[in-house]
């Protein structure tokens, strides 16, 4: 029964995946229709979940993204471990990718500096959660502000308009979680009052 409920699970998440790689490559469902030779409707129930995912749809869609099938449909991750993950620069901090794969969520340590202290508000589909390692960290999140310390956290929509940053003091050392729209936190252990 909980192998049926995994595959079943496995195969609803593959809708809102195909629709995250689209929009995050900028296509629209006719240039991918175009790439893939499955007309709109079909892609557009795919993701949508009206449509059950077969191999034959699925591997023309993993071949124009050139990702492979199990990294769309979720599959165990095999990790190579002489592979480490790359840091990189994003508008002045370096960004160090924790997840390896694509799926519902990914996580990141961020190390942001004190130049980067100019809240730009952005917004996207999402759930994101924040930890601060070390630093002070300024979030802004719609007409709220707020200054976590170190050991502090925060989780908000990402559909709000929001920015974090630097206080402008010293740089912030962050754990990012990006989880997918609607998704929150779920504790599974609370303090007892007065501890």
């Amino acid at each position: 029964m909980t192998q049926f409920a995994d595959i079943s699970g496995a195969l609803a998440d593959i809708g809102p995946r195909l629709k995250r790689l689209r929009t995050q490559r900028g296509l629209s469902l006719s240039a991918l229709s175009g790439m893939t030779g499955i007309s709109k409707s079909t892609l557009s129930r795919l993701e949508v979940g009206q449509r059950r995912p077969s191999l034959e749809l699925l591997l023309p869609v993993v071949r124009a993204y050139r990702i492979p099938l199990d990294e769309l449909i979720g599959g165990p991750e095999v990790v190579d471990p002489r592979n480490r993950p790359t840091p990189r620069r994003v508008d002045g901090s370096v960004v160090l990718p924790l997840t390896r794969r694509t799926g519902a969520r990914h996580t990141f340590k961020t190390i942001i500096p004190p130049s980067r202290n100019t809240p730009e508000l952005c917004t996207h589909d999402g759930y994101e959660w924040l930890y601060v390692l070390s630093g002070r960290l300024r979030l802004v999140v719609a007409d709220q502000e707020v200054v976590l310390e170190e050991g502090e956290a925060a989780e908000f929509d990402t559909r709000l308009p929001h920015w974090f940053g630097s206080t402008g003091e010293l740089p912030v050392e962050v754990l990012n979680i990006l989880g997918p729209q609607g998704e929150r936190i779920h504790l599974r252990v609370r303090s007892h009052a007065g501890q």
